[in-house]
């Protein structure tokens, strides 16, 4: 019996951080796809098994209340993380926040703590 890849789609607006992030977590052995912005990210989740959504909060398209909303009412079976430099901890964010700037293999460790996790009981 194959397993199909687990994949985790970067949502971020930034080029440099985007790429550069997803470099960094397909050398730790992560399936990244990645979208500049919350329409992006709809077709990236329309064509793909997405097990995670790690995704900036504030983007030009997309981005912000309306994309959390979105992501709450469609998503639920992903598990999801926002990252922010622009959220408060005092904002209600139905999902995990990791507030910018932050380690990569902060977010490397969330991945795989999330992977693990959810991966069935052999028996």
């Amino acid at each position: 019996m194959s397993v199909s890849p687990q994949f985790v789609l970067l949502v971020e607006d930034e080029d440099s951080v985007r790429l550069t992030l997803r470099d960094y977590l397909q050398k730790k052995g992560h399936n990244m796809l990645v979208a500049s912005d919350g329409v992006s990210a709809i077709k990236q989740l329309l064509d793909h098994d997405i097990s995670i959504i790690i995704s900036d909060y504030r983007m030009q398209v997309l981005g912000g209340d309306y994309w959390v909303k979105f992501l709450d009412r469609y998503c639920k079976d992903k598990h999801i993380v926002i990252t922010s430099g622009f959220l408060r901890p005092d904002f209600s964010i139905p999902f995990e926040v990791i507030y910018k700037p932050y380690e990569y293999e902060q977010i490397s460790e969330l991945i795989n703590e999330h992977l693990n996790s959810s991966k069935p009981l052999e028996g």
